[in-house]
C-alpha cells in the first residue's frame, strides 16, 4: 500500500513538471518577435502574461505540495516497516527535528509502573527532564500546548542558546487513544508557532503513533517471553544469547566481563519436605530479593531449577565477588516460614583473551561444583590462568 502511494505521488509530480515545461514553451511561441508592430496593444498581452505568472505559481505550489505528499508517503512506509522501537522513535524525531525552526524533538512514551521512557532529538537528557508534560491544571485533555520560557537578564546558558518555546501534541494511536506525547522546541528568539506548523506536528504524531505503538507492543511481547514466569529474572535462552553477544562485545573492546553461577542449597530437601508448589514459591522469594539487590546493569538469570546466573558486564572477578556477598546477605537474612534461612553457592569466572561464551560459563560452573563440594554458602572463583581485561 505504501508503494503504492509513493508511486502516485511520483506520478503527481512527474506530470505537473509535464504540465509545467509546456506552459513556459508556449510562453516563448507567445513572446513578441522583433518585427512585431509597435503600435500593438499591449493590454491583452499583459493580461495573458499575468495569467500565465499566475498558472507558473499555481504549478510551483503544486509541486510543492507533491513533493511534501512525497516525503510524507516515504517517511510512512519506512516507518511502517519497522517493529523496532528504538528506530521508529528515532524516524520520528529526526521527521520532527527537520521542520522549520524547529532546534529539537522529544518523544515521552507512558510505561505504568516502569516510568516513562524519553527518547530525544536536539537536546540533552537535563533539559528534556524540565519539560513540563502533565497537561492543563483543569485536568482536560489538551489539543496541543504551547510553552514560551522566560530568563533571567544576562542568562544565556552553556552555550548561549537557551530554549525559548515548545510545543506539545498528543502521540495518537490507531484507537485514536494518547500514547504518550511528542514536543518540538526552538531555540534562539521568542515566538509564537503558526496554525501551519501546529497542524505539522499535529499530524506528524498522528501518523506515526501507529507505528510507535506496534513497535512498543512487539517489545514488550518480545520482553515477556525472555522472561521465566516464576521468578521474572531472565530465562536460559536470553542468558545464553546475552551472554554471546557480551562477550563478543567485551572481547572486541577488551573490556572485563564478569559472570556469576549461582544456586540454592539443599533446594531438593525443601522441595522434598515441603512439596513443590511451596518450593516454587521459596524460588520466587529467593529470585526477588536477587532483582532487589542485582545493579541496573547486570543481567539475572533463571538457568535452570535452582540455579541462577548473573552477567556483569564492565566488571572485575573481585566486584563480582562483592555482588556475591551482598545478594548472600539479602537471601539469607530473612528466614522464610516453614523453610528457614536460604544459601547461595556460587562461581565466579572473570573475562580471558580467547574466552568464548562456552568456556567462561564452564569456568564459572566448574567453581560452582567447588563452592557446593566445600559446603553452603560458599563462593568460589575459577581458575584464571589467561590475561584478562582490567581497566
Amino acid at each position: 500500500m505504501g508503494l503504492v502511494t509513493v508511486t502516485t505521488v511520483l506520478f503527481s509530480v512527474s506530470a505537473a513538471l509535464a504540465t509545467l515545461v509546456a506552459v513556459l514553451f508556449f510562453l516563448v511561441l507567445r513572446r513578441p518577435s522583433s518585427g512585431a508592430r509597435p503600435d500593438a496593444p499591449g493590454s491583452v498581452s499583459m493580461g495573458v502574461n499575468e495569467r500565465l505568472e499566475a498558472m507558473v505559481r499555481e504549478l510551483n505550489d503544486a509541486l510543492e505540495r507533491a513533493n511534501e505528499d512525497g516525503r510524507r508517503a516515504r517517511f510512512l512506509t519506512e516507518l511502517s516497516t519497522s517493529i523496532d522501537l528504538d528506530e521508529v522513535l528515532r524516524r520520528t524525531l529526526d521527521a520532527a527535528a527537520a521542520m522549520p525552526g524547529i532546534d529539537a524533538a522529544m518523544i515521552v512514551l507512558e510505561q505504568g509502573d516502569a516510568g516513562p521512557l524519553v527518547a530525544t532529538h536536539g537536546m540533552n537528557a537535563e533539559e528534556a527532564a524540565r519539560q513540563p508534560l502533565n497537561g492543563p491544571p483543569g485536568g482536560g485533555k489538551a489539543q496541543a500546548v504551547t510553552v514560551n520560557y522566560r530568563y533571567a537578564p544576562g542568562q544565556t546558558g552553556r552555550n548561549g542558546d537557551l530554549i525559548r518555546g515548545g510545543l506539545f501534541v498528543p502521540l495518537i494511536a490507531e484507537e485514536r487513544n494518547a500514547i504518550g506525547t511528542l514536543a518540538v522546541f526552538w531555540r534562539g528568539g521568542d515566538r509564537e508557532p503558526s496554525r501551519d506548523e501546529i497542524a505539522a506536528v499535529e499530524e506528524l504524531a498522528a501518523s506515526s503513533g501507529p507505528a510507535v505503538e506496534n513497535a512498543r507492543r512487539f517489545r514488550e511481547a518480545r520482553q515477556l517471553a525472555d522472561l521465566d514466569a516464576l521468578t521474572e529474572l531472565h530465562n536460559r535462552r536470553y542468558f545464553q544469547e546475552t551472554l554471546e553477544r557480551e562477550v563478543a562485545r567485551a572481547q572486541r573492546y577488551e573490556r572485563p566481563l564478569g559472570l556469576m553461577v549461582l544456586d540454592l542449597d539443599d533446594f531438593k530437601a525443601i522441595n522434598d519436605r515441603t512439596g513443590h508448589l511451596a518450593g516454587d514459591a521459596v524460588l520466587a522469594q529467593a529470585a526477588e530479593r536477587v532483582r532487589e539487590v542485582v545493579r541496573s546493569a547486570d543481567i539475572a538469570c533463571r538457568i535452570g531449577g535452582d540455579e541462577f546466573a548473573v552477567i556483569l558486564p564492565e566488571s572485575t572477578r573481585e566486584e563480582a565477588e562483592q555482588l556475591y556477598t551482598r545478594l548472600q546477605r539479602a537471601v539469607s537474612s530473612h528466614p522464610i516460614a516453614d523453610v528457614g534461612r536460604l544459601f547461595l553457592s556460587a562461581g565466579i569466572a572473570e573475562l580471558r583473551r580467547g574466552d568464548d561464551a562456552t568456556s567462561i560459563f564452564a569456568r564459572a560452573d566448574a567453581a560452582l561444583y567447588r563452592a557446593k563440594k566445600a559446603g553452603k554458602g560458599q563462593m568460589s572463583a575459577a581458575d584464571d590462568l589467561g590475561e584478562s581485561f582490567r581497566r
